[in-house]
């Protein structure tokens, strides 16, 4: 089975790095994958970037800029939520590359930015082909919005959106939800969502009626994600062996949506009560961050997924006081390499943590209830059922293997599908 795999980027990102772990998943099962991308990171041979030569680049750049333009204009002038939605107005044609014209299965993920627009996806659709598109957010089954947050309108049709300067009945996302739904009318495309959390968000939208989506978690590789010995990753990193070490990590620190605020107000509380404890920071800032009582050992962005395992392997926990998730892998990687988690009971996250049993699930925003969750896992609970039950949570649940094995099932089922 040849299938090739769309997503704008190679490695950047959550949704890219999922995408690029499962083809190496289906790749050790046998399959022949590849992945054709708009921005390539790596020498990976599997992986081709349609922006070869100086032209393509520059013209990719355009189509990025042209819909971040007309997104800009649309919204009054304004920079705001800028890059919370988008409009998939320009981009590739790739129904007539060499992968795509191969390829038995057509597997699309996170498509944005200018790599793919409603046309070309039109145009993938008109190759008779099965069709898979995994949801690494809600746009698939929204106007224009990647987190629908607490607006129900894609329930029914997208209009007033929250994140325009000017909302109306006809206005951006009103739009982009019509030629969505005449698109969706004339697919065949298997959805699938990244939780339990998205399918039931999804499958509540009018895009997707009649085609719910199923749900099968992100693959990760449980052989490189492995607990290791804590105080030899912690002299590799240079950080202390006598203190207990909170891991925080974000490609950008300063996104609100990361909740850094939560995590400061939280330790805040926690070193009024004389805890000993430093901060691991992963990750840049193009601002400066709050100023915290306890030290702070910054790490500059990992991509290099062994080095990434050390440093969960130096911490004692990891904290993800994120407002706005899917499936995180960055918990998904802590857990794997026996690292108790902290996170907010929002999206995702709660189907990866199991509250008191492999970790601790904080109140939605709640600093108080965030400072609660660190305490009881390093001062009360038995830090060494938590972390077992945490590699055993992933190994039984995202080992790629597992999740190899389920799309391949999707894969087979489309296929049938379509002969039918």
């Amino acid at each position: 089975m040849k299938i090739v795999i769309l997503s704008t980027f190679e490695r950047i990102g959550g949704a890219a790095v999922a995408a690029n772990r499962l083809m190496k998943a289906l790749d050790k099962r046998g399959s022949e994958v590849h992945m054709l991308v708009r921005d390539k990171q790596t020498d990976d041979a599997r992986v081709i970037s349609v922006s070869r030569g100086f032209r393509a680049l520059l013209i990719n750049f355009l189509r990025f800029f042209w819909e971040r333009f007309i997104i800009f204009t649309c919204n009054r002038f304004t920079k705001q939520n800028l890059f919370a939605v988008s409009i998939a107005n320009t981009g590739n044609n790739v129904s007539k590359h060499p992968l795509v014209k191969e390829a038995d299965i057509i597997h699309l993920h996170w498509i944005n930015q200018g790599f793919l627009s409603l046309k070309n996806i039109r145009q993938l659709v008109e190759l008779g082909k099965p069709i898979v598109w995994t949801m690494h957010d809600m746009w698939p089954c929204t106007g224009i919005c990647h987190h629908a947050r607490e607006c129900n309108n894609y329930q029914t049709a997208c209009k007033n959106c929250f994140y325009l300067q000017h909302p109306s009945g006809k206005d951006l996302s009103s739009k982009i939800f019509r030629k969505k739904k005449q698109l969706y009318k004339q697919a065949n495309i298997s959805f699938v969502s990244c939780s339990e959390w998205l399918n039931r968000r999804a499958s509540a939208g009018a895009l997707l009626t009649g085609n719910p989506a199923i749900t099968i978690p992100n693959p990760i590789d449980t052989k490189t994600f492995q607990p290791l010995d804590k105080i030899a990753s912690r002299k590799k990193l240079g950080l202390p062996v006598d203190k207990k070490l909170l891991l925080f990590s974000a490609v950008n620190l300063n996104d609100y949506r990361k909740g850094y605020s939560f995590l400061a107000k939280a330790l805040l509380q926690m070193t009024a009560q004389g805890s000993d404890m430093e901060l691991v920071l992963v990750g840049n800032s193009k601002n400066k961050l709050p100023e915290l009582p306890l030290k702070v050992n910054h790490i500059a962005f990992v991509s290099n997924e062994t080095d990434m395992a050390k440093v969960y392997n130096a911490v004692d926990l990891y904290v993800t006081p994120s407002l706005e998730e899917n499936l995180p892998n960055t918990i998904m990687e802590a857990m794997a390499c026996g690292t108790p988690c902290v996170g907010f009971n929002t999206g995702g996250i709660p189907e990866m943590i199991d509250h008191k049993i492999n970790g601790y699930v904080a109140a939605y925003k709640s600093a108080e209830d965030l400072a609660a969750g660190i305490r009881w896992i390093l001062l009360e609970a038995d830090y060494a059922a938590l972390s077992e039950k945490a590699v055993e949570k992933v190994r039984s649940h995202y080992a790629e293997w597992i999740v190899a094995a389920e799309y391949a099932e999707v894969y087979k089922s489309a296929l049938k599908s379509l002969k039918a």
